[in-house]
């Protein structure tokens, strides 16, 4: 059964990549959850089109439950049903179904966890990373591989550098173009969620890396035979974009040449961006904007590290805490 037949689900998916954005992964997993509740409700056998206008609170509910009794997380669950409540919402609009059977589900309360952000000293012994690895390994490379290796450790620090400088997302950083930089005004316009654009700035650390990568760009492009045509900041040792996989296998790399925890991702920078920039008095709506939050209440977060944060050094240091 793939459901790929049923009228109402492809009209979904059609207004989902029109007329919100939603990129392919935001698709696959919005049809996932709903071909979910198909098979829960209608059985595997069930093929479409769906009686969609037959499901109502009591469907809803046992959904739910089905969900929790299959071991689903409370963020699993919850992201289930915003998906089937979104996919009635858009049967109302449309007049085929006259009530949505989720909007009464109360989604599971989600244990909150305040997200892992690095210190300043950890953060300044990460970035130093690269520019150790490669002086322990320079020796060892043979002289054709140079003009690579050579721009590989430029890459590296300038990648960690832009990351933290700006809270910009791996996605962001990884698909970087020459044209969205401006080394002169020091800014880089990112392109985020729903293809949205913004402005973040570049501190004085990441121009000079940025500046030093794209010098050693250069030759490696000569060496490959694509002078002349490399528009993405971030190459691969073919001369190709550096996607973000590889971008996570880097940072696990340097993770580990700092000694800190491997168990971090590339997106602990961008919420150490943000939490250094509270700590420092940056105000709220600020760090919002830099980090392309579309609600006030997700940069809030951070907030809340910065309170914890206090209260350690408080019961650290007060002698009656």
């Amino acid at each position: 059964m793939g459901g790929s037949c049923d009228p109402w689900l492809e009209r979904f998916m059609r207004y989902l990549e029109g007329e919100r954005n939603a990129s392919v992964h935001t698709l696959a997993g919005y049809r996932r959850d709903i071909l979910q509740f198909t098979r829960q409700q209608w059985g595997e056998d069930a093929g479409p089109p769906f009686p969609w206008k037959k499901a109502d609170r009591f469907a809803a509910r046992g959904f739910l439950v089905a969900i929790q009794k299959s071991g689903g997380v409370p963020t699993t669950t919850a992201r289930k049903l915003s998906s089937l409540r979104s996919f009635y919402r858009f049967l109302m609009r449309e007049k085929e179904v006259a009530g949505n059977p989720f909007a009464s589900v109360q989604l599971p309360k989600r244990a909150s966890r305040l997200p892992k952000v690095f210190s300043v000293v950890q953060i300044g012994s990460l970035l130093d990373s690269p520019k150790r690895v490669w002086n322990e390994s320079k020796d060892s490379i043979p002289a054709k591989r140079r003009p690579f290796f050579d721009y590989a450790c430029q890459r590296d620090e300038a990648i960690l550098e832009v990351l933290y400088s700006t809270g910009m997302r791996i996605s962001e950083v990884s698909g970087l173009k020459e044209s969205q930089i401006d080394l002169i005004a020091g800014v880089v316009i990112a392109r985020g969620k729903g293809r949205k654009e913004r402005l973040c700035a570049l501190g004085e650390p990441a121009l000079r890396s940025l500046r030093r990568a794209l010098e050693a760009r250069a030759p490696f492009c000569l060496a490959s035979g694509v002078a002349g045509t490399c528009t993405h900041v971030w190459l691969n040792k073919g001369a190709g974009a550096l996607s973000a996989r590889s971008m996570e296998r880097m940072f696990k790399k340097y993770l580990a040449a700092a000694s800190l925890d491997p168990g971090l991702s590339p997106h602990a920078l961008r919420h150490s961006f943000a939490t250094h920039l509270l700590d420092a008095g940056a105000d709220l709506r600020s760090v919002q904007e830099l980090l392309g939050h579309a609600s006030l209440s997700t940069t809030q977060i951070y907030t809340h590290i910065s309170v914890e944060r206090l209260k350690e050094v408080y019961e650290t240091a007060h002698p009656r805490a």
